[in-house]
């Protein structure tokens, strides 16, 4: 069958996202979307991650043996460089063998392997960057790529050699609702303030330490609290009161974000875009150790843009954090100003966007 004739009956992509739901949900967003389009859709992903969880469900699902390169150069470069030849060579051969007309990647370090056999066979790659600062594989193989499609107007800057076409962030559908979803577990009562307490995926025991330390006055000011902790947190259970609710994770994440007076969280791309399209006003508190610092570029476009504020974890104070949610809660006039101006960065349609990009770059081939 020729490869003109497979587009026409139903062009095959491979999917290549491995690791945290900021690499899987838009991936997963976009998918769906391009299946309803008659794509037929695989996944490349890595053993013993989150995909091997969230993605078979939904579509085959292939793996091959990657990490990344870290700290300093030495004998374990040199093993991550044997593995990443190893898993091109892999991919090239699924991509001929599976006879895919294209790749999708969210970056990572899945995509070079993706991309570089992808384009050593001619086929095209399109690679999505949700990061105001995009990340080191993005950087290096962005020229490699046929297109990259940004979530921030602001990563253009770092990617001088790449096509670049600004799309946002895809988001699960529960966010995408032409109603904003009912909350009803857990049960908040009515007009009452509702906190928000997010760490991401991983969860983020700093800032579960500074939400527990805080709580009992936010508590005697009328508000009730939210909090996913993760579930590397071993205080997790060291607070308890009937207005603070927490566990390891919720799912009901979108009705919890279009329900929140106020969310507190990490700054990771998704989350960002999950309080866009929520129009939730936040206090973002970056994860110091996120690659290169990525987390603080993100959140400063929020902060810039009036739809958060953004503390240091290394310099903030306890009490500080305390008296400043305090005052939001006390200023409902400036949390709807924030509200609003998270609005305005959402792109609720994002996964059509990019969709539509892929399928003009896979038929123009």
């Amino acid at each position: 069958m020729s490869s003109t004739s497979t587009q026409a009956a139903s062009p095959r992509l491979l999917v290549a996202a491995s690791g945290t739901g900021g690499h899987l949900f838009p991936a997963i967003a976009t998918a769906e979307a391009l299946s309803q389009e008659g794509y037929t859709i695989e996944w490349l992903g890595v053993p013993d991650r989150l995909e091997t969880t969230l993605v078979p469900k939904n579509f085959p699902l292939h793996t091959v043996r990657m990490a990344g390169f870290q700290g300093r150069p030495g004998l374990g470069t040199v093993k991550t460089l044997g593995r990443f030849g190893q898993a091109t060579v892999q991919v090239r051969r699924l991509l001929k063998q599976g006879k895919f007309d294209g790749v999708f990647t969210t970056g990572g370090y899945i995509a070079a392997p993706a991309i570089i056999a992808a384009r050593s066979l001619g086929l095209p790659a399109v690679l999505h960057e949700s990061n105001a600062l995009p990340g080191k594989v993005t950087r290096w193989l962005s020229p490699w790529c046929t297109t990259v499609a940004l979530g921030f107007e602001a990563a253009r800057t770092y990617l001088p050699k790449a096509k670049t076409v600004v799309v946002g962030t895809p988001v699960r559908d529960e966010f995408l609702t032409s109603e904003p979803p009912v909350l009803t577990d857990p049960t908040i009562p009515d007009g009452v303030p509702l906190i928000v307490v997010v760490g991401g995926s991983q969860g983020a025991v700093a800032v579960n330490k500074l939400v527990r330390a805080a709580a009992p006055a936010w508590i005697e000011a009328g508000a009730w609290i939210v909090h996913q902790t993760g579930s590397s947190d071993p205080e997790a259970d060291s607070y308890s009161h009937p207005h603070y609710i927490h566990r390891p994770f919720f799912s009901a994440m979108a009705a919890l974000m279009h329900r929140a007076t106020l969310a507190i969280g990490r700054s990771g791309a998704g989350t960002l875009t999950e309080l866009a399209i929520s129009r939730t006003p936040s206090i973002l508190i970056p994860y110091p150790f996120a690659a290169e610092d990525h987390q603080t570029v993100n959140a400063k476009a929020f902060v810039d843009a009036h739809a958060a504020l953004m503390l240091n974890q290394r310099q903030v104070v306890a009490s500080e954090f305390q008296t400043l949610v305090l005052d939001l809660l006390a200023e409902p006039q400036r949390l709807e100003t924030m509200a609003a101006a998270a609005g305005n960065l959402a792109t609720a349609d994002s996964a059509t966007k990019l969709a539509d990009l892929i399928q003009k770059v896979v038929l123009n081939r």
